[in-house]
């Protein structure tokens, strides 16, 4: 059984999930739209799209979401799960309610919503793709990323598990791992000119990440054009965990 192009974006309402509502919908794409904020989902979107408030953090809150979906008569073949924070601090400083913070956000959640979304499809006996965001912090140690780099490969870890087993039933798991990206989620790190230009640095191909570009790779992911691709990290850094740059 095939569906309908019905994707699911979690934290939609942030600066990623909503570039990549605008280039999935543009695509054709039917969407439903999540947040914990339901203030937010309205300010972002207006009525457009089928909007959930709900918690994907928690076991709980995945069950109200999917009973949400389903109650729409909506089943998503698509899942794209943009739900994350950026916890910075060394080991010795972070508190533990940040660390657990970090850890909820970004690898739980996941985790959690995967499984509803699996679990849907299986019972619609249908094919589908999900992609979630990793991180450049996960692949190569940076300074005081030792929370979110844990989390972030662990979900790493989540994907290529995940993948493994539903490739049978024709369900896809990928994620993207960009660096500092032109998001609200990112303020805090480039929020000075003097910050910026450091960050922008640090890449071999230097710069600050768009999210238009990250949403285009998410997109094609979930798209019939990558039905060959499943359990891979998609890296999109500027070559930062994978090359250095030629010091002059």
């Amino acid at each position: 059984m095939f569906l309908e192009k019905i994707a699911l974006i979690t934290g939609a309402a942030g600066g990623l999930g909503q570039v990549l509502a605008s280039k999935l919908g543009a695509d054709g794409w039917q969407l439903i739209v999540v947040s914990r904020q339901a203030a937010r989902l309205k300010a972002a979107f207006g009525e457009a799209h089928l909007q959930i408030e709900a918690d994907c953090s928690t076991p709980a809150g995945v069950r109200q979401l999917f009973a949400a979906i389903k109650a729409s008569q909506m089943q998503p073949s698509a899942l794209a799960h943009c739900v994350g924070n950026i916890r910075l601090g060394a080991l010795h400083r972070m508190t533990e309610d940040d660390f657990n913070d970090c850890l909820s956000a970004n690898l739980v959640s996941a985790f959690h919503t995967l499984a509803g979304f699996v679990g849907g499809l299986r019972e619609a006996r249908s094919p589908g793709a999900a992609i979630f965001v990793s991180s450049a912090a996960a692949r190569i140690g940076t300074p005081n990323h030792e929370a979110v780099a844990a989390a972030k490969a662990g979900l790493e870890g989540l994907v290529r598990g995940a993948a493994t087993t539903y490739a049978g039933a024709g369900i896809r798991v990928n994620a993207v791992a960009p660096g500092i990206m032109e998001t609200p989620a990112a303020a805090g790190i480039i929020g000075s000119p003097t910050a910026r230009e450091a960050a922008a640095r640090q890449y071999p191909l230097p710069g600050i990440g768009d999210p238009a570009e990250l949403a285009e790779l998410m997109a094609w992911l979930l798209s019939e054009r990558a039905a060959r691709v499943t359990g891979q990290v998609w890296s999109m850094d500027g070559g930062f965990s994978s090359i250095r740059p030629l010091v002059k």
